[in-house]
């Protein structure tokens, strides 16, 4: 069965590549040759699934180029595999002709197909090779309208701010490559490393993690990365790299436990980020920042889940995540495209205009909010299970960020639904429609979102439990339910007349509105520091060691003139003189006595000897 898997993960890398490499002469044939592979991809990952296949290469010494799928890779692989065929059929409507579309639906491929390696890695060596091929390519995408200055800052943003955090799994290879006796770097011998090690590795993948996941401190890189394209963003926010640090934090949740600080720290790390950036997304105007600021907070549970040990818990948020934030960046898609905006005020009306799109955002909104019997309703009471059994201060957190995710949800349906103004904007009341190539995946990712609802019940929860490995988990009591639910729908009802006067986003517009201040902070701590250490050390170069350099060269010069007019000119050639003068005259000398006579030569070696009994006798 090994053959599944390779196919499966070299299918959309190597149509990836071709695309990219074939460039503006495979345009028109791109959303097709992508999409198909898309659908094959997803074909394949039920397979290996089902079947969890295994398959190794070798690589280096030692490290093998090993791909596993199990219980909890099995899942990913199918959420990443399907979340990318709605993505790419819709984004053959969305990306138009005359686009680079070829490039384009090439470099989603290839993001699909790194996220694939990345969640099937066995060691960390195959995993940081998916890692950082997903960080590369989602700069990329990122960039695509590479023309526009302010989309590539944005790129660069999201990509030097990953990168920053990625040194961090460096750190967690290095550390395990000394402290486990194991030298494959597998990831399921990491725990088994021991102090500093183990303290080392733990810290190195928790700091890759929230990064990549977009986690407080590294948050704002996800309100950058907003100027892509909503296809990027509704593939990037929902199944693949944002999602990439929880998986890893729940794939490696015994090496939090073996830590012991490791899973606290996880914990308090999502709750916190869930609560916080929940209040961003409310202070949100701009439906996209909306959303991505909930992608911040709604991983944040991913992550809380990875701390308090719940796998199950994490693994149905992540799953019903992928599908309601999908499907909600595709709509905003559709309206961006047809009504030209993407503010929430002159969105009014938009989803009574376009029921299709309305309908389906009104699903992933309800979804996110946690209003029962929705998805997230289910994985949310899973995972504050755990955080009770951890301790009630971390539930009461994870709790009020479940109401303030009604509450941002509510917001943004309470303003798509709302009847536009009779002088509101002529572009919204004579919007176009919506063409079913662009709604057949929105209606298929709703019907999928809808699906999902299907884990709330305990008996197949049970199943997900037994599959990604977390049995003996909290299980929900009946009113936590209860509580969640009502707190749910009280906080969206309260939200949605709360939103006439929008109170509560005037009082937290502010700092909140700009996302904590963590750009502007990260660019006054590490940025500005940076780039002035790069500055002054630029300026040295070029005022010191530049100057330093050209002085002792012009010393050297002036050197070696001297030398040449007055040593070697002077004295060296004077002395080079005399010695050839000197040897020439010995020379002529010593060819007088060669007369070619016998008895001259006998006259001479008696002299010679003569001499030389004459000086030994003086010696003694």
């Amino acid at each position: 069965m090994s053959a599944v898997l390779w196919a499966l993960v070299t299918l959309p890398l190597a149509v990836g590549t071709l695309l990219v490499v074939a460039g503006r002469q495979a345009d028109r044939v791109s959303p097709g040759a992508a999409t198909g592979a898309a659908l094959a991809a997803l074909v394949l990952a039920c397979l290996a699934a089902f079947r969890h296949p295994t398959a190794e290469a070798p690589l280096l010494a030692g490290l093998p180029l090993r791909l596993v799928v199990d219980g909890l890779s099995g899942l990913m692989v199918v959420t990443v595999t399907a979340v990318t065929a709605a993505v790419l059929l819709f984004s053959a409507w969305d990306i138009v002709r005359g686009e680079a579309r070829a490039r384009f639906f090439g470099l989603m491929l290839l993001f699909s197909g790194a996220m694939l390696v990345t969640v099937t890695a066995s060691n960390l060596v195959v995993l940081l090779m998916g890692w950082e091929f997903m960080g590369a390519t989602s700069w990329a995408l990122i960039g695509y309208w590479w023309r526009e200055p302010e989309r590539v800052r944005a790129a660069n943003t999201a990509f030097i701010t990953t990168r920053a955090a990625d040194l961090g799994l460096y750190l967690a290879a290095g550390a395990a490559l000394a402290g486990t006796a194991s030298r494959t770097l597998s990831l399921d011998a990491l725990d088994r490393a021991g102090d500093p090690w183990l303290t080392l590795i733990t810290a190195g993948v928790i700091t890759a993690a929230l990064g990549k996941s977009a986690q407080l401190p590294f948050s704002f890189w996800l309100s950058r990365a907003m100027q892509g394209p909503s296809p990027v963003s509704a593939l990037l926010h929902s199944a693949t790299m944002v999602v990439a640090g929880a998986y890893l934090l729940l794939r490696l949740q015994p090496l939090l436990d073996a830590s012991g600080w490791g899973g606290p720290a996880v914990a308090w790390a999502g709750a916190i980020t869930a609560v916080a950036l929940g209040l961003v997304a409310v202070a949100q105007s701009d439906l996209k920042q909306l959303l991505a600021a909930s992608s911040c907070a709604q991983i944040g549970f991913m992550v809380l889940a990875a701390g308090a040990g719940s796998v199950t818990g994490g693994s149905l948020q992540l799953m019903a995540h992928a599908a309601a934030k999908s499907l909600a960046f595709l709509v905003s898609g559709v309206w961006l495209t047809l009504l030209g905006t993407k503010l929430l005020p002159e969105l009014r009306g938009a989803a009574r205009r376009h029921r299709t799109a309305g309908i389906t955002f009104t699903v992933a909104a309800l979804t996110l909010a946690g209003v029962p019997p929705l998805a997230l309703w289910a994985a949310k009471d899973v995972l504050l299970a755990a955080a009770l059994e951890e301790g009630a201060v971390l539930y009461g957190v994870g709790l009020a960020a479940a109401v303030v995710s009604a509450v941002y949800s509510a917001k943004a349906l309470w303003f798509v639904w709302r009847p536009s103004p009779a002088d509101g904007p002529r572009r919204l009341v004579e919007g176009r429609r919506l063409p079913w190539p662009a709604g057949a995946p929105l209606v298929t990712l709703a019907a999928a979102c809808l699906a999902l609802t299907a884990w709330a019940f305990p008996p197949l929860r049970d199943a997900v439990s037994r599959v990604v490995g977390g049995t003996g988990e909290a299980v929900p009591r009946w009113w936590e339910f209860v509580l969640s639910g009502c707190l749910a729908v009280i906080a969206s009802a309260a939200a949605g007349w709360g939103s006439r006067a929008m109170p509560l986003s005037a009082g937290v517009r502010g700092w909140f509105g700009d996302w904590l201040g963590l750009e502007a902070a990260a660019r006054t701590l590490f940025v500005d520091p940076v780039l002035r250490s790069a500055r002054m050390l630029a300026a040295f170069d070029d005022r010191v060691l530049d100057r330093g350099v050209d002085a002792v060269a012009r010393g050297t010069l002036r050197l070696a003139r001297l030398v040449d007019r007055r040593a070697e000119q002077g004295v060296v050639d004077a002395a080079v003189e005399g010695v050839a003068t000197v040897t020439g005259d010995l020379g002529r000398w010593a060819r007088r006595p060669q007369t070619g006579q016998l008895h001259q030569y006998l006259a001479q070696a008696v002299t010679a000897f003569t001499v030389l009994a004459v000086v030994l006798v003086l010696v003694r």
